[in-house]
């Protein structure tokens, strides 16, 4: 018998910097007697190379598995992971732009396709694409469910954005435990789903001109917390002791409870900044001017706030005046003369005319409003262009970015807040407030596209104050 091991080459990337037709050869190693003419190579698919390889009946759905493992089936279905399609935001974002762009400009049509790899990875790799909406109930409303991390095999360590995983369906589930086999599938430890280049699949994501439109992965892997080894696992999925099935009777001390709660629970965005406020002085005359100071401090994100879909999201600062006679004066935030600033701070100017080429517009169309908040507030948030030059939240058609003024792990900002005290003031005390309002999406945008509206409603995450008397 004679053995021969063979290694093929490998393939990273498409040229344009994409993720597609992302393929790795592994050794083979081939048992004969006689020589074969021609050897193949077994090839391992990654990212959009995996489009239209597999059925969806090699997947099983969330509720097949919820038998052995409810506890976890019931953090997993309240988690935007289980509504990665089906969410209606996600639904309106992908068929009425994103599937519609695409029927106008094919450079898009792959990108529309891939969106699938994150959000209905079933009917991606089943090559059901677009799939049908969720009202149809196709199993592409699995979302991000169990078969889907637990099939994956392994991922692209040289191309860690736009899906680089890849799939091996089937018995063997993967996990971080490995351990014996249950009645139900094989178990094998795979010691990437423990570590964050595991999220990267998803969480690192570029646009068609090769820039990241989502890097959350980059952010984390650039800042404090990955020289610390805080993986991503380690705040958004905690460990506990817990059982991991019905059929294992050991309770260990570190089952990952799936909960992966982020930008739409509270309970992780509340305190996620910390708000101090002081002004410069203890007593003031009416007329005179006061310097309002606020420190914005990220002490809990191992990433930038916001991240994720920064294109959607609205991070930003209100700072009042009440007097003693409970008049409230808004407070405009001081420039600082960076450059892109303009967009930082709240305008009534229009964006988002880039609707108009999806959607089918009237010419009359010139935008939407910015913002939708008062003018003159801080926002921290980093612009999305296309490449007409124009703002927009469509990560697919997104070119460039402006200046990046998010709040970064561990970083402190200081925002100003110049206040001529009107002469007609209240004497007494007057309250300064500082509130950090989140919205998940652009309200003028959400509005315009029927969105519901707990996904744009303001969100207090965190408030600070301070006061000072009116001397009379």
């Amino acid at each position: 018998m004679i053995f021969i091991i063979f290694q093929g080459a490998a393939f990273y990337g498409d040229p344009d910097g994409g993720a597609s037709m992302r393929y790795k050869s592994l050794p083979v190693i081939i048992a004969c007697g006689i020589l074969p003419a021609a050897v193949l190579v077994a090839t391992v698919k990654y990212g959009e190379a995996l489009h239209g390889t597999q059925k969806y009946s090699a997947f099983q759905r969330a509720a097949y598995c919820r038998q052995c493992h409810n506890e976890i089936f019931q953090q997993w279905s309240q988690s935007m992971m289980a509504k990665a399609f089906t969410h209606e935001w996600d639904e309106i974002e992908y068929f009425d732009l994103a599937v519609e762009h695409s029927k106008k400009n094919q450079k898009f049509k792959v990108v529309a396709d891939g969106c699938n790899g994150c959000h209905a990875p079933f009917a991606f790799m089943a090559g059901d694409t677009p799939p049908p909406r969720p009202a149809k109930k196709s199993m592409a409303n699995e979302g991000v469910s169990c078969d889907v991390c637990h099939t994956i095999s392994g991922f692209d360590e040289n191309a860690l954005f736009n899906f680089s995983y890849t799939s091996t369906p089937g018995r063997t589930k993967y996990g971080p435990r490995g351990g014996t086999k249950s009645p139900a599938h094989d178990l094998v430890k795979f010691e990437g789903m423990k570590t964050a280049k595991f999220c990267a699949n998803c969480h690192n994501e570029k646009s068609p001109w090769g820039v990241y439109v989502k890097s959350t992965y980059n952010e984390w892997l650039e800042g404090p917390y990955s020289k610390e080894g805080v993986q991503c696992q380690t705040c958004h999925m905690p460990s506990a002791e817990d059982r991991r099935a019905k059929t294992d009777a050991t309770r260990y001390p570190d089952v990952k409870q799936h909960l992966f709660h982020g930008a739409h629970v509270g309970a992780k965005t509340n305190g996620a900044i910390d708000v101090l406020v002081q002004a410069d002085a203890d007593e003031f005359e009416p007329g005179e001017r006061t310097v309002i100071r606020v420190q914005l401090f990220n002490q809990k994100c191992g990433h930038k706030v916001p991240s994720g879909s920064v294109e959607d999201r609205m991070l930003y600062l209100t700072v009042t005046a009440t007097d003693s006679a409970g008049k409230i004066y808004l407070l405009s935030v001081d420039k600082k003369g960076f450059i892109g600033e303009e967009y930082t701070i709240s305008s009534n100017e229009t964006a988002y005319r880039d609707f108009a080429e999806m959607m089918d517009l009237p010419q009359t169309f010139t935008g939407l409003p910015r913002d939708g908040i008062e003018v003159g507030q801080r926002i921290f948030r980093m612009p999305y262009f296309t490449e007409k030059g124009e703002m927009t939240i469509c990560q697919w058609n997104t070119a460039r970015f402006g200046t990046d003024y998010r709040i970064g792990p561990r970083e402190t900002k200081i925002e100003t807040f110049t206040w001529n005290i009107p002469d007609k003031v209240s004497y007494g005390k007057v309250k300064i407030r500082a509130f950090l309002n989140y919205r998940l999406l652009v309200k003028p945008v959400g509005e315009f596209l029927k969105v519901p509206e707990d996904e744009y409603r303001d969100r207090v995450i965190n408030y600070g104050e301070t006061e000072f008397e009116i001397a009379d």
